[in-house]
């Protein structure tokens, strides 16, 4: 009776979890591994990103390395970072990890000028915005932006670069 219940159990559990996998046919354009271009505040970078369904296509990974060169001010430095993109509910939203320790969560939409990642607006903290705009079948803009503390509307261009396909 036991075995009965428990394999009745599993079965009804696993087809609760058994739900298809989101469409992500907007999201194509950002699919696989790009080579970067272009710079912003924290000076010219080389590197890249790649973007890859993950959790049999439950999820979008983008991880990113961008290199920094040493200057007459800084020491050269690395950023990695790392953003896992998922649906909830009808939307899809992301979460940002990097190796400087920010976290960020992200509500993602397709508008006019591409697809936004845009953080929700804190009292205390600054507002973020990331923007991927397909300029060709194998190249994108992408625009990140920061609004301060206590003006969430006011975002000003932090990092202004180019991709392109591996």
């Amino acid at each position: 009776m036991r075995a009965g219940t428990l394999s009745l159990l599993l079965i009804t559990a696993g087809s609760l979890f058994a739900q298809t996998a989101p469409n992500w046919d907007r999201w194509q354009f950002l699919i696989g591994d790009w080579v970067g271009e272009g710079g912003g505040e924290p000076g010219q970078a080389t590197g890249g990103f790649s973007f890859r369904p993950d959790l049999g296509g439950r999820v979008l990974i983008r991880r990113n390395r961008a290199d920094y060169p040493a200057t007459k001010d800084k020491h050269a430095f690395s950023h990695e970072d790392l953003m896992i993109v998922y649906p909830e509910g009808s939307s899809a939203h992301a979460i940002y990890f990097d190796t400087e320790g920010h976290v960020i969560h992200y509500a993602a939409e397709f508008t006019r000028e591409g697809l936004v990642f845009t953080s929700p607006a804190q009292d205390a903290a600054p507002r973020y915005r990331l923007t991927y705009t397909q300029s060709a079948a194998d190249r994108v803009g992408i625009l990140f932006e920061i609004a301060p503390p206590g003006k969430p509307e006011a975002f000003a261009p932090y990092i202004k670069a180019a991709a392109h396909r591996k």
